[in-house]
């Protein structure tokens, strides 16, 4: 979640950045790609964040309404999408990958491999946290991150509200 913030925040600065030497007629070409690359690896480390958070690639509409074994068939059948979605990202992202040393960027001639990395890499650790939350689902069981609204919430002191 960090690497995804100061990536996310690295493109902001280097945005800024190029805005103010275009604005003042001396621009750094070399900054476009710096802000691409930023931008390209907060995008795919923030999708394997939300991942392991389950804000993203997830039904959870569906799941939460079921209970005993249907919601544990549901939760798993949507683990495993996600799980087969990664595993593509892999594949397909290491094809690019290779792909990508034949072809380089502008002006640097820096091989668009390095641009590319970040697809099987997010990809294996989206995979790795959808496999994860099954190993931990199965074991304990697929319990909702909100509280019942049965349950009494109980506040810093340890009384029941």
């Amino acid at each position: 979640m960090v690497l995804c913030g100061v990536a996310l925040a690295a493109f902001s600065c280097t945005v800024f950045f190029d805005v103010v030497t275009r604005s003042l007629g001396h621009p750094v070409l070399w900054v476009q790609e710096v802000t691409t690359t930023f931008f390209v690896y907060g995008i795919f480390i923030g999708t394997a964040a939300a991942t392991r958070r389950n804000d993203h690639l997830y039904l959870t509409a569906l799941a939460e309404a079921l209970t005993g074994w249907r919601r544990l068939a549901v939760e798993t059948f949507n683990r495993l999408v996600i799980l087969g979605a990664a595993l593509c990202m892999v594949y397909f992202g290491f094809i690019n990958f290779v792909e990508g040393f034949h072809a380089f960027r502008m002006p640097s001639m820096t091989p668009l491999a390095s641009f590319y990395a970040a697809i099987p890499l997010s990809g294996a650790l989206v995979g790795l946290f959808a496999v994860e939350q099954l190993v931990n689902g199965w074991r304990n069981g697929f319990a909702s991150a909100e509280p019942d609204e049965d349950e009494p919430i109980e506040n810093t002191i340890g009384t029941a509200l």
